[in-house]
């Protein structure tokens, strides 16, 4: 029955050619969606998945990096105290306005600023030790290249942050945030463009621990001293989850998100049910002639639940060679997109189940496969 079930989509594929390009479609949709929502929402964590720390200290109840509070900049002798906590680093995070050399309005820009040394954490995947140095200029700042227009700046340009002068003197890639633009620049320069910057007070605090798998032991051996003030404690991979998971729930996008994904589910599964309804009537005689000869229903049955895993397999081979190549145009032009393996299996997973629910409405047409029916 199973050769059966294949020989049958070989030599009848005209007729499962809709069902499988639904399930492709709709397994397509489902990877783009991941991708794109993954890729946005993963870039309001960019500081701390491209920076090197292993944890980050800042104002208690933060829900996001972006909403940060300051903190006082004691709390940097508390770290380096500890004999697991090999480096420390302030990091100023500001919300500013930018205006650049062409007139494009104003642009609300955040900007980040870090240590400018040759082993600086922030960002550390993203600059170079020659690109880090060229912060040490004053008034010098890093842009991301797909911001460029949105900031009206090319290399070398001049532009003002909140009033004052400042310069581009890199470009770099995998900046782009959610919600504004980024713009980098050092722990000085920083400070320069707002005046309401406390001396004694900085937005987090950045450190470096001698072995990364003990970054839990020591976030929590941290959170507990109360002697340098009000504070907490995360490592880089809760801080980094805690503010996607606030942009996508908290913000009310995760509840449009998963409204698409069940759209999506259902269209494709009303589209497809209904091929495969259309495929297996198609073939009732066929079905009602092997009845005659002794074949029984349970075993028909098999045959379509072989025919719509098939459908499922071959839709979903289809639909991830394009997602790859439409991943790959996407980050040609610096469309944030970012997919797990573990997001891959779990939208191939709900198509493939997707597929076998549409085999399952298919088998109720088996009813029609009478064998007296031949005779009509």
């Amino acid at each position: 029955m199973v050769a059966l079930a294949r020989q049958t989509l070989l030599y009848e594929w005209r007729r499962f050619l809709p069902a499988i390009i639904a399930v492709g479609f709709a397994g397509l949709l489902q990877l783009l969606q991941v991708g794109l929502v993954t890729g946005i929402f993963s870039s309001a964590s960019v500081y701390i998945t491209r920076s090197a720390a292993d944890v980050w200290v800042g104002f208690p109840g933060t829900q996001s990096v972006n909403l940060g509070r300051t903190i006082d900049a004691g709390v940097e002798m508390r770290l380096r105290m500890d004999p697991d906590i090999t480096r420390v680093e302030q990091f100023q995070w500001l919300d500013a306005d930018w205006r650049g050399a062409r007139d494009t309005g104003g642009v609300s820009v955040f900007v980040s600023g870090i240590e400018t040394g040759p082993r600086g954490l922030m960002f550390q995947q993203l600059l170079s030790t020659p690109l880090r140095a060229l912060l040490n200029e004053p008034g010098a700042v890093i842009v991301d290249r797909a911001d460029l227009v949105t900031l009206g700046v090319n290399l070398g340009d001049v532009a003002t942050i909140n009033g004052r002068r400042v310069h581009v003197v890199g470009i770099t890639g995998g900046l782009r945030a959610l919600g504004g633009v980024n713009v980098l620049t050092a722990l000085s320069t920083a400070r320069l463009l707002d005046t309401a910057i406390v001396s004694d007070r900085t937005t987090y605090l950045v450190a470096k621990v001698r072995d990364p798998a003990q970054a839990d032991a020591v976030a929590g051996r941290l959170e507990g001293a109360t002697a340098f003030g009000s504070y907490a404690v995360w490592t880089a991979e809760q801080f980094a989850h805690r503010s996607q998971m606030y942009w996508i729930f908290d913000t009310g996008a995760g509840a449009g998100v998963l409204f698409m994904a069940a759209i999506v589910f259902l269209v494709g599964a009303v589209i497809t049910s209904q091929t495969l309804v259309a495929a297996v009537a198609g073939s009732i005689r066929e079905y009602a002639t092997l009845n005659a000869l002794g074949v029984g229903v349970n075993a028909l049955r098999k045959v379509v639940m072989e025919q719509a895993f098939w459908v499922g397999a071959i839709g979903l081979l289809g639909s991830s060679i394009l997602a790859c190549g439409l991943f790959a145009i996407a980050w040609h032009f610096n469309v944030p997109v970012e997919i797990s393996p573990a997001a891959v299996g779990a939208c191939l997973l709900l198509s493939m189940i997707l597929a076998l629910v549409s085999g399952l409405a298919a088998i109720r047409t088996l009813r029609q496969a009478d064998p007296a029916s031949l005779l009509r």
